[in-house]
């Protein structure tokens, strides 16, 4: 009809009456007339299938109409140090920063906020941190980097900072933190056996020989805190280290030492290293070295001195032989000299290898004359 304004407010919907610009009434479900030839009434609709009530007038509705706002709104407020876990329906739907207000309509949803306090404690609980570390899509779009997640594999550590600050260690799991108010980060540390190699080293014996070494070295970081706070790299403290103790160990002996016994040369590295970065919370494990490789000419050098030493000793070796071949010999001779059947057992051995040699023998004088004539071992008279 003329002059008449016809509202109808749905089951799901709650308006807002506004007369010449101020709130009337909150309408729910229903048919509304009113003859309004001015247009001075106006409704506002909202659906109550989103719970959250944002309208700048809601300050003053807490102020002006309190009952009204209790009839159909939760509000909630959260403190400086706190915030808030909405959940809807009984499900983990959001969270509200510290010191602020929301309104929520009373309605389908079913809204309930968990307050926290982050005053001192700003770790979240671990059913809390398996909930927003991960969270789902749609409520990954409400936390708006609130939190911050950090997973501590196994045989790690982790290293709390907050405001730059090293708070605490945290051990192997998931862990998450409130980022309200403070800068919080997380430093994992590997405390499993670590290699550092030391290759390509340049340098001189104490005779002035020139070498090239490789060093491989294994460690692990015993403790994470002392670490941290004394070494600003740990991998390039240790690798300088490692280098200065080759350095040293090697300048200060000849090549023939090092060359006769490289084992020492692993414990005087190894001592030296183990000395400088203990104390800084550091444990080393094993000092290797793996190569030492000479410049060529040096290389043929040593290659003749060997030859020349493996050759006195084949000299030294086949004289012995010969002495050894002689005096058995000669205490052969001695056996034949007082053994008659010995010295015929000889000759029979020799006219044996005698036959072996000659296709055809032919005997005069019987076997006797084939001893007596063919073969015949004279020993020598005193």
């Amino acid at each position: 009809m003329l002059g008449f304004q016809r509202i109808v407010i749905a089951q799901n919907e709650r308006g807002l009456h506004l007369y010449d610009r101020r709130l009337a009434a909150i309408l729910e479900p229903g048919v509304y007339r009113w003859f309004d030839p001015l247009r001075r009434h106006e409704v506002q609709r909202y659906d109550l299938s989103v719970a959250e009530f944002d309208h700048p007038w809601l300050d003053v509705l807490l102020r002006t109409e309190p009952a009204l706002v209790a009839r159909h709104f939760q509000v909630v407020e959260t403190g400086e140090h706190q915030v808030g876990l909405i959940y809807k329906n009984g499900r983990l739907a959001g969270v509200l920063p510290p010191a602020t207000r929301q309104a929520y309509w009373r309605g389908p949803v079913e809204v309930k906020v968990e307050l926290l306090d982050i005053g001192s404690d700003y770790a979240l609980s671990r059913a809390h941190a398996a909930l927003l570390a991960r969270p789902s899509a749609t409520l990954a779009k409400t936390l708006n980097g609130f939190t911050l997640a950090a997973e501590v594999e196994d045989q790690h550590i982790g290293l709390l900072l907050v405001d730059g600050e090293l708070v605490r260690t945290l051990p192997p799991g998931l862990h998450a933190f409130w980022r309200f108010n403070r800068s919080v980060k997380v430093e994992t540390v590997d405390l499993r056996l670590q290699t550092v190699e030391v290759s390509g080293q340049e340098i001189l014996t104490k005779d002035k020989v020139s070498l090239r070494v490789n060093l491989s070295a294994v460690y692990r970081i015993a403790d994470p805190v002392k670490a941290r706070g004394d070494l600003g790299n740990i991998a390039e403290y240790l690798y300088r280290t490692l280098q200065f103790g080759l350095r040293q160990a090697i300048g200060t002996q000849p090549l023939d030492g090092l060359l006769g016994d490289k084992d020492q040369l692993d414990r005087v590295v190894r001592n030296y290293v183990a000395e400088r970065v203990e104390p800084h919370g550091l444990a080393l494990e094993t000092v290797g070295i793996k190569d030492v490789i000479l410049p060529g000419e040096m290389k043929d050098i040593l290659n003749q001195v060997v030859t020349a030493e493996k050759a006195a000793q084949a000299n030294v070796i086949r004289r012995r032989e010969e002495v050894a071949a002689t005096r058995s010999l000669l205490n052969t001779a001695k056996l034949m000299e007082e053994n008659p059947i010995l010295l015929r057992l000889k000759e029979l051995e020799a006219l044996e290898k005698v036959v072996d040699k000659v296709e055809r023998l032919t005997v005069f004088g019987g076997l006797d004359g084939v001893l007596r004539d063919t073969v015949r071992i004279d020993l020598p008279t005193h």
